[in-house]
C-alpha cells in the first residue's frame, strides 16, 4: 500500500533530516515537494492545499525553527496532520468500529459499484466476525450479475458462513425480507447484505437500494470502493452518501493502489469514515482502518500494532515456546524452519509483513522479501528430505542433496542455498541468545542482509 507516495514523502523529509537548524525557505521547500507527492498520488486539489497550510502554519513557527530538533519536529508534524486527515480529526480506532445492535441481529448491507470488490469483502467480513464469535449470515440479494449468487455461496462455503439465497427470480426487497425472518429462526446475530451493483449510478439502482435499505434498517451502510479507480472513487463516494447515506467505506485493492490518492482524500471530503481495507485477495487480506496506524506506514515509520495483532491471530503460542526451547538449546532444525515458514505465511505476503516494521523503507532495494512463490519451493525442498536429514541437516552431503533436488523439481543449487540460509539463520539464532542469556554480552550479532 501507498509504496511510491511513502518512498517519495521519505524522501522529502529525508531532505529536511539531513539539515542543522532549520530556515522558513527549508520548511517551504520541503513543503513544496510534499504537495506535487500528493498530487501525483492523486490526492484531492482542495484536500492537499488544506493539509500544507496547516503543516506550514505549525511548522513555520519561531518555536520550532529555533530549535535544534526542528526537522524532527517537523516530521512529527506531518505525521500528526497526516493522521487527522485520515481520521477526520477523531481518536485512534474509535469511528472504525462497526456498529453493533444491542438487542436483535446487526444488519450490514453492503453497497457499490460492479467491479469493486462487494462479494468477496462480504466473505472477508463474515470470516473476521466468525473467528471473533459472531454467528453471520450472508444474504445473496444481487439478482443481476450472472453468478453472483454463486459466487457468494463459494465464498460462504470458504469461510463456513451460511449463505441466504431465493435465487435470482425474487425481488431484491423480497429477498432481505426473508432473510431477516430466516436469520432469526436460525440464531444468526449478524446479517451481511450483499446488494446488486451496475456500471455507473442510475437511478433505478439508488431506488432499490433506498427500498432495500427501509426493509433492513441496517446498523451499517459499507459503501464498497475500488482504490484503483483514484478520484472517481471519491466522487462515487459523494453521490452514494447524498442519495442513499452511508455509514462508512472499505477501500478494496489497497495492495495494488501504491498511490492511495483516494484512501487519503475521502475523509476530509465526505466526512465519513473508511472502516476497512483489503490487502490482497485472499480471504483473510483485510484489516480495519486504523487512521493512527496507517499515516504512520505512509510515512514509513512502520505500524508494529498490526504486525502483533497479525501474529496473535495467527501464531502458535505453544510452538512458538517451544521454538524458543529449542534456540536457547542450539537445536534448529529443518522441521523447525518449515513450521515457522507455514506459521508465516497465515500471516500474509512476507512483503506486507516487512512494510510493518520501522525503517524497512529505507531498505527497499537492499533485501528481498521471499515470496509465495519463493517460500513454496523452500517448503517443497524440505519436505523432499528425509526425517533423518531434517533433524540433522549436517548429515546432508552431495548425493543427499541432488536427491533432494530431484524429489522437489528444483536444481542443486536450489538446495544448496536453502541449506546455507538455514545455518546462517541457525549461527544468528544461537548468537542472540548467546548474547541475551549471560553467554556473550555487549554487541548484538551483525545479521547478514541488514548491515
Amino acid at each position: 500500500m501507498f509504496e511510491s507516495l511513502t518512498e517519495k514523502l521519505q524522501k522529502a523529509l529525508g531532505d529536511l533530516r539531513r539539515k542543522g537548524r532549520l530556515t522558513e525557505q527549508d520548511v517551504n521547500d520541503a513543503l513544496k515537494q510534499i504537495r506535487l507527492v500528493l498530487l501525483e498520488a492523486d490526492v484531492n486539489f482542495k484536500v492537499v492545499k488544506e493539509f500544507v497550510a496547516k503543516v506550514k502554519e505549525r511548522a513555520t513557527g519561531a518555536d520550532i525553527l529555533e530549535t535544534l530538533s526542528a526537522a524532527q519536529q517537523v516530521v512529527k508534524i506531518v505525521n500528526e496532520e497526516l493522521k487527522a486527515l485520515l481520521s477526520g480529526g477523531g481518536e485512534e480506532g474509535e469511528e472504525q468500529r462497526l456498529l453493533l445492535s444491542p438487542t436483535g441481529p446487526t444488519i450490514i448491507m453492503l453497497a457499490g459499484l460492479q467491479g469493486a470488490g462487494k462479494t468477496t469483502f462480504a466473505a472477508k467480513l463474515a470470516l473476521q466476525l466468525r473467528k471473533s464469535g459472531h454467528h453471520p449470515l450472508l444474504v445473496a440479494a444481487d439478482i443481476y450479475r450472472p453468478a453472483a449468487i454463486k459466487q457468494l455461496q463459494v465464498v460462504g462455503g470458504q469461510v463456513e458462513v451460511p449463505v441466504f439465497t431465493l435465487g435470482d427470480k425474487q425481488d431484491p426487497v423480497q429477498i432481505v425480507r426473508s432473510a431477516l425472518a430466516a436469520a432469526k429462526e436460525g440464531g444468526n446475530d449478524i446479517i451481511i447484505v450483499d446488494t446488486a451493483g451496475r456500471l455507473h449510478i442510475d437511478t433505478q439502482m439508488m431506488e432499490e437500494l433506498r427500498k432495500v435499505k427501509s426493509v433492513l434498517s441496517p446498523q451499517e451502510i459499507l459503501l464498497v470502493l475500488d482504490a484503483m479507480t483514484g478520484q472517481d472513487a471519491v466522487n462515487v463516494a459523494q453521490q452514494f452518501n447524498e442519495q442513499l447515506g452511508v455509514t462508512g467505506f472499505v477501500m478494496t485493492k489497497m495492495d495494488g493502489d501504491t498511490r492511495g490518492g483516494a484512501a487519503l482524500s475521502i475523509r476530509s471530503v465526505t466526512g465519513l469514515p473508511i472502516k476497512y481495507v483489503g490487502t490482497g485477495e485472499k480471504l483473510d487480506a483485510m484489516e480495519p482502518f486504523f487512521p493512527e496506524r496507517m499515516a504512520s506506514r505512509i510515512l514509513g515509520m512502520g505500524d508494529i500494532l498490526s504486525l502483533i495483532e497479525k501474529a496473535e491471530q495467527n501464531l502458535d503460542a505453544k510452538k512458538a515456546e517451544e521454538l524458543e526451547r529449542k534456540l536457547r538449546q542450539s537445536q534448529l532444525d529443518f522441521e523447525d524452519y518449515l513450521e515457522q515458514l507455514r506459521q508465516l505465511k497465515k500471516m500474509g505476503p512476507l512483503d506486507q509483513l516487512m512494510g510493518m516494521l520501522p525503517g524497512m523503507g529505507a531498505m527497499k532495494g537492499k533485501l528481498q522479501a521471499p515470496g509465495e512463490k519463493d517460500t513454496a519451493h523452500m517448503e517443497a525442498m524440505i519436505l523432499a528430505m528425509t526425517l533423518q536429514e531434517r533433524r540433522r541437516p549436517e548429515i546432508i552431503n552431495g548425493s543427499r542433496r541432488r536427491r533432494i533436488a530431484k524429489g522437489s523439481g528444483m536444481t542443486v543449487q536450489d538446495v544448496n542455498n536453502l541449506i546455507n540460509n538455514f545455518m546462517q539463520v541457525r549461527k544468528m539464532m544461537k548468537q542472540i541468545t548467546e548474547a541475551t542469556s549471560g553467554g556473550k554480552r555487549g554487541r548484538m550479532p551483525r545479521i547478514p542482509g541488514f548491515g
